[in-house]
């Protein structure tokens, strides 16, 4: 029986997860985690104001007198939350969906031929360097939202602009954010809604600061994607020399 027989025989070969890989699998399946929190908070958000607020309005107290305030502002800035969203989907399906695939791919083509043996190893390539974008991505976010955010942190509402405007138009001073808003919001002399605020304003801080925990959650599993993948192709590459130098497996 001829060496590749036996092998054919014998069937592909398994070998124990290293340490690193374990801990790579550990690392992606708490960015899915952490990925789906973020798109929790945010899809709340959107929810919230699209359902409830944008239709309706605010009512506060000024000078004894009641007045409506539009439910957000005629410059309200969301570009932060679409990139938090694309920052914590990608890290979800691309790099937690995506390596699941990728890693499976990989160790079932290790000691495989063929189209489809070397078409999975290739994705598992092109997988990890992926990695890579997807932390630029996040990082971007990061720091994007929180550029916007604080450059409009502690702003106030002109209340005698906004009783003036008594709700017919939204409140056209200044740009906002959501956050910056709301806080504004919740310091008026509110007619209700002060727990509603109170309770989403915090939903929105935390996708904010999610994305720091976000941010060094899939620092630490690209870094260990990269690892694993230096370890896996100079284990692989061990194997063809000694297979090549045996005449084979």
């Amino acid at each position: 029986m001829t060496p590749t027989e036996k092998n054919t025989v014998a069937g592909p070969r398994k070998s124990t997860p290293s340490a690193v890989s374990t801990a790579l699998k550990v690392a992606i399946a708490l960015l899915m985690v952490d990925a789906v929190i973020e798109l929790s908070f945010i899809s709340s958000m959107v929810a919230w104001l699209n359902r409830t607020v944008i239709p309706n309005v605010f009512h506060f107290n000024y000078n004894g007198e009641t007045y409506a305030i539009s439910g957000v502002p005629k410059d309200i800035l969301t570009d932060q939350g679409h990139t938090s969203n694309g920052a914590a989907g990608t890290a979800f399906v691309l790099i937690g969906l995506g390596g699941i695939v990728a890693l499976w791919l990989r160790s079932w083509s290790q000691h495989r031929a063929g189209d489809f043996a070397t078409f999975g190893r290739n994705l598992y390539f092109v997988w990890v360097a992926l990695n890579i974008l997807a932390l630029f991505l996040t990082i971007g976010a990061l720091g994007y939202v929180f550029a916007v955010t604080n450059a409009r942190k502690g702003q106030t509402i002109d209340v005698a602009a906004a009783a003036n405007l008594n709700g017919a138009h939204p409140y056209d001073l200044q740009s906002w954010t959501p956050q910056s808003w709301f806080a504004a919001v919740h310091r008026l002399d509110l007619v209700g809604s002060r727990y509603a605020i109170q309770s989403h304003l915090t939903v929105m801080r935390g996708w904010q600061y999610n994305l720091i925990p976000l941010f060094l959650i899939q620092l630490v599993e690209t870094v260990l994607a990269m690892w694993d993948c230096h370890n896996w192709r100079r284990k692989t590459q061990a194997v063809e020399y000694q297979g090549t130098s045996n005449g084979g497996w």
